[in-house]
């Protein structure tokens, strides 16, 4: 119950975060725009709190016609955090949106000149780009910390073994573009996904010599629902040896139906010494309903146990499972890796990082729209609130990299031009700006329409594949 407060908690705060940034973003570029704002509002339905702001100034452009005037003073903008955490808006002064007198025509938005349009549209998500800019920045010039992306043991029969690639390896680049981490290389290979042709793993095998290995792909993990492309390859990040100590087991499962324990050390099975977890783990998988003797250290004390692994399914194999996790492994310091630079050079990987971000997200949305990614990877608001408050107890450093992560892909999904989004919006404006008129009162409906029945549609799908992961 706790994990689940958490997790709504730190949801609230990511998302409070990211739709404050983006709608402030409008709200700035509208004011410089001298469009009055009536309201912004982080949240939907009932406000909380609120606070109004000093009114405007009303003064009217002398050559504009005044033939009504308002009966009541302009009120200023009406600043509110609502029940509902689940977006926001920004109110504007608009003919659209209800009447408005002569005097105050020059403060509405619709009749601001359209390129004053676009740059209002697009102020939001551009805030959301320069907040992943300035956390990057931030986290460069403190230091980022990843995993070296040493390979450990490869199996001779996956295509990474294929391809020669050996334990002890550290990858430099991917498809010739240079890599730092472990998580830099899965980006890369996540690029792929989908793809036909040759994977290019460039590794260091010397203090100088490098070499390339060169990996054929055809339709690569297309459509898969949970695509794990290091895994696929058969990559596998050098680990120390996990010494086989029972951590957790799973309620009903063949392990603890046997007698074992937490704490538990197994050290033979049928009088075979057991070197490590991985060990272990392949003896298990291997004798499916069949059973083994185990010879267990608990405490100062041995213990045989015998134990009959449950039959499971596992890529179209059968294979033994017993129901138990081992103890948490931390990687060594000198397989971590610290990314950092002088605060005024720190801007130039921040940059970089989130075009990558920003280009990465929207090659997985096209690849989705064309079927090469599976939509059940598309995540929703039980997910992110799960990987919120996961980062947020990780440390500050993760926390802030997720923010940054969420607020590009934010940006990015709102650029879409889907009609209802501010991408759709800037395409009605540049519409207009070419053929010199808007587009017809009621495209523009049917437009909304359609976005409206899409965007439901993708928050549904989005929000069954959270429940689906549950």
């Amino acid at each position: 119950m706790m994990e689940v407060i958490q997790s709504v908690l730190a949801f609230i705060v990511t998302l409070s975060i990211l739709v404050t940034i983006h709608e402030y973003g409008h709200y700035l570029v509208a004011r410089l725009c001298n469009v009055h704002v009536l309201r912004f509002s982080v949240g939907f339905g009932k406000p909380l709190l609120t606070k109004r702001g000093p009114a405007p100034v009303l003064a009217v452009p002398v050559d504009q016609e005044i033939k009504t005037r308002s009966n009541e003073p302009l009120q200023g903008t009406e600043f509110t955090v609502a029940a509902i955490p689940f977006g926001g808006f920004v109110k504007m002064l608009d003919e659209r949106e209800g009447y408005v007198p002569d005097d105050q025509l020059h403060l509405a938005f619709n009749r601001k000149p359209v390129l004053q349009r676009i740059a209002i549209a697009s102020a939001g998500p551009i805030a959301n780009f320069l907040l992943a800019i300035v956390v990057y920045w931030m986290l460069f010039s403190v230091g980022v910390t990843g995993v070296i992306p040493k390979l450990g043991e490869i199996d001779p029969d996956t295509m990474a073994g294929r391809a020669g690639l050996v334990a002890g390896d550290e990858i430099v680049a991917v498809d010739r573009t240079p890599v730092s981490t472990w998580s830099d290389v899965n980006l890369r290979l996540f690029e792929r996904l989908g793809e036909s042709g040759e994977l290019t793993i460039t590794v260091k095998a010397g203090l100088d010599f490098t070499r390339d290995h060169v990996i054929p792909i055809n339709d690569w993990l297309k459509g898969e629902d949970d695509p794990y492309p290091s895994a696929e390859l058969g990559l596998q990040l050098w680990y120390p040896k996990i010494p086989a100590v029972v951590n957790e087991l799973v309620t009903g499962g063949r392990a603890e139906e046997a007698g074992l324990e937490k704490g538990d050390e197994i050290i033979k099975i049928d009088g075979s010494p057991v070197n490590d977890w991985g060990e272990w783990v392949q003896i298990i998988q291997m004798h499916p309903e069949q059973s083994i003797q185990l010879e267990i250290l608990r405490g100062t004390e041995t213990i045989y146990l015998p134990v009959i692994p449950a039959a499971i399914e596992n890529d179209g194999k059968t294979t033994g499972f017993i129901g138990v996790s081992r103890i948490p492994v931390q990687q060594p310091e000198d397989m971590l890796r610290k990314i950092n630079y002088p605060v005024y050079q720190a801007i130039v990987p921040a940059l970089e990082k989130t075009w990558d971000v920003a280009a990465f997200t929207v090659l997985a949305v096209k690849k989705m729209v064309v079927g090469a990614i599976s939509t059940s990877n598309l995540s929703g608001p039980i997910t992110i609130a799960r990987v919120a408050n996961t980062t947020a107890q990780s440390g500050l450093e993760s926390f802030a990299g997720f923010i940054a992560l969420i607020s590009i892909s934010l940006g990015v999904l709102n650029l879409l031009p889907i009609p209802m989004l501010d991408g759709g919006h800037i395409l009605y404006y540049l519409i207009e700006l070419v053929f010199r008129r808007p587009l017809p009162q009621r495209i523009q409906v049917w437009g909304l329409q359609f976005g409206l029945f899409l965007l439901i549609g993708i928050m549904m799908l989005a929000f069954y594949n959270d429940l689906v992961r549950l």
